[in-house]
């Protein structure tokens, strides 16, 4: 129990050896100002005592006290206010729970993910950098699908950790083209039929690379299926429909708009307007409608251009 006046009325002996006393005596004879002597961050113990004012209770409110020894630990708190027939406050009673553990373990937790995204990060740049080594006609394609797909993504409202997924799709999605010999990915001229076959091949090839590394997206999925399309038409399984992921459609249109709208080994850039009327020409046939309209929105409407 605390009095309104930044003091313990009474503590049991749990708390005292939580804070690193002998007693509870010793504590209520040590700590005389709550706010001063025991709270880390000085704001929570207002912010608590407005939430008891307001509303007449606090759960779960997570903070910082100083032991004994002024080491600190977190704790949980629960506390009620406890008023007389006037409403006015007589003191407020509750518990504090030791969470210092369990936040110690979050933000292991934390590091551990921040340091394994760090890695996934430069691998699949590494991995995308391999391809464009190879394919240096066309390098930086795999940066704008990347950039051009999350850019749709975002405007379409997907939740974050999707849109960082389709960011290392994007990155991830011609890993294929490892398979396909150089002299076909840098001829200047029209492919032959051998020659298209062979660059078809790719989306399987990229597939099998990836199918068996765990990642937290359907990457795999995705780049088997970016050349899919809603009517059947696409490669390599003649998905249709909702059979395609929508992953997988995002990357479509944000892949025929780079390609389109940039230089290739056998023909110079048809222009961002020449690849923004393909996908509304076939917007809903061939392309997905939401995510052409996202695109449409972007480029046309707000202006969107990439270097």
């Amino acid at each position: 129990q605390s009095t309104p006046d930044d003091r313990y009325l009474s503590v049991n002996p749990a708390l005292s050896r939580m804070l690193g006393f002998d007693s509870p005596e010793e504590l209520l004879e040590n700590i005389t100002n709550l706010r001063r002597q025991l709270y880390v961050n000085q704001e929570d113990y207002q912010n608590i005592k407005t939430h008891l004012a307001e509303q007449g209770h606090v759960e779960g409110y997570e903070t910082q006290f100083y032991r004994k020894d002024r080491t600190s630990i977190w704790v949980s708190i629960n506390a009620r206010a406890v008023r007389d027939s006037d409403g006015e406050v007589l003191y407020y009673e509750g518990f504090h729970q030791d969470i210092t553990e369990r936040k110690l373990a979050e933000e292991a937790l934390r590091t551990s993910i921040t340091s394994l995204r760090r890695t996934l990060d430069g691998t699949v740049k590494a991995l995308a950098t391999t391809i464009e080594m190879r394919d240096p006609y066309t390098a930086g394609h795999q940066n704008r699908v990347a950039e051009i797909a999350c850019m749709i993504a975002e405007e379409m409202d997907l939740p974050n950790d999707r849109i960082e997924g389709i960011r290392v799709m994007g990155f991830l999605h011609d890993i294929g083209k490892i398979v396909v010999p150089a002299e076909i990915l840098s001829k200047p001229g029209k492919l032959n039929e051998y020659e298209f076959h062979i660059i078809k091949a790719h989306s399987q090839a990229g597939y099998d690379i990836l199918k068996g590394i765990e990642l937290p997206w359907p990457v795999a999925t995705a780049i088997i299926q970016h050349h899919e399309r809603l009517d059947g038409s696409g490669y390599p399984q003649g998905l249709s429909g909702d059979e395609i992921i929508l992953e997988a459609r995002i990357l479509c249109v944000a892949d025929v708009l780079e390609a389109m709208a940039s230089h290739r080994p056998y023909r110079p850039a048809l222009g961002i307007e020449k690849a923004l009327d393909e996908i509304v020409q076939r917007r809903g046939t061939v392309y997905d409608s939401e995510v052409v309209d996202a695109c449409l929105r972007l480029f046309v409407e707000k202006g969107l251009r990439w270097e």
